[in-house]
């Protein structure tokens, strides 16, 4: 079939022109699994930048939290729980600027600077550009970095939605925060303090001084001391750690009081006997939540601790630091 000669040149400039979008198309590294197993697996990738779709916005990431979720994932002990399916972009914690918005409405705007929490299902913050559904972000703290900012989002909807959500702790009730030191326990300390509530924390004795600056009135070194010659009856347990730790956390709550597990409940947590509220949370998105919190780090209520920082191409050494388990507050992946 012959066309007249002008839609030959018509489709001919459409042709070259769409060929020239797809070459045009931006790139961006991101760390990329193309099989589960030890931190090896972690490798440096270059990719197609993505587009948002109508309810989501691209940002910029300058920063991504490594987390003891993502670890789980990389070695496949977690792909239930993420729907994990490669090759894959871990992350769920990030900070950055946004760069582009989705076609609805929005209450973010182009060169806003945001942190979020991406869901469990999705991933994808470790790399220069990431995808963030409206309701997972917030605007960052004026007064925290990237990094900082970075460091919060799971963490501190991990321990708002444990505390307040679920257990609903008060000014003036007792709480026993596990593994204090830890992620989700230093913004856990931090939360309840605010909250006006009295903080019993475990940790190693290396970290009780860092235990008091943040709010804690008794630390407990859990590899030489029982916490149950320092209290006999408290109102919540924030429970990261779960086995014996949690049946005998469970043990010492006042008829009526919370136990909080992140980590699964023990067959003795299903099935106890007691009056108590035994229950175990998987944290989901919330920016309504994270904006309250970046409210509480501007007012000085809420500290941001980064201990480790990583480039990129570190992602692995990154991964092991998380496994050592020997971290106060975050480790950090720098995108910049």
């Amino acid at each position: 079939m012959k066309y007249p000669k002008y839609l030959a040149t018509l489709f001919g400039c459409l042709f070259f022109s769409s060929i020239a979008s797809v070459q045009a198309q931006e790139s961006m590294q991101a760390v990329q699994m193309h099989a589960f197993g030890e931190p090896e697996v972690l490798e440096v990738h270059e990719l197609l930048v993505p587009s948002p779709a109508a309810d989501e916005i691209l940002i910029r990431v300058h920063a991504a939290a490594i987390n003891p979720v993502d670890t789980s994932i990389r070695a496949g002990r977690a792909t239930g729980l993420s729907g994990a399916a490669l090759p894959y972009v871990p992350g769920f914690d990030v900070s950055g600027v946004v760069t582009r918005v989705g076609s609805s409405a929005s209450a973010f705007n182009v060169g806003d600077e945001v942190f979020a929490m991406l869901s469990l299902r999705r991933g994808g913050g470790y790399a220069e550009y990431a995808i963030v559904k409206n309701h997972e972000a917030a605007l960052k703290p004026e007064s925290a970095s990237h990094d900082e900012a970075a460091s919060i989002p799971l963490v501190a909807l991990t321990a708002w939605q444990a505390l307040f959500d679920t257990a609903n702790l008060q000014a003036g009730q007792t709480v026993l925060v596990h593994a204090g030191a830890g992620g989700v326990g230093s913004v856990a300390v931090q939360l309840a303090k605010w909250r006006g509530a009295r903080i019993i924390a475990t940790a190693s004795d290396y970290n009780h001084d860092f235990l008091r600056e943040i709010g804690v009135d008794v630390a407990v070194d859990y590899r030489t001391q029982r916490f149950e010659d320092f209290v006999d009856e408290v109102d919540v347990v924030l429970d990261p750690i779960g086995g014996d730790t949690q049946v005998r956390s469970i043990a010492i709550l006042k008829e009526g009081g919370s136990l909080v597990s992140i980590v699964g409940l023990t067959p003795e947590g299903q099935n106890t006997q007691r009056n108590v509220n035994v229950t175990s949370i998987l944290v989901e998105p919330n920016g309504e939540q994270l904006q309250h919190i970046a409210d509480l780090i501007d007012e000085g209520h809420v500290q941001p601790i980064v201990s480790y920082r990583f480039p990129i191409d570190a992602a692995p050494q990154s991964h092991e630091q998380s496994q050592t388990r020997r971290t106060r507050g975050n480790i950090i992946l720098n995108l910049d």
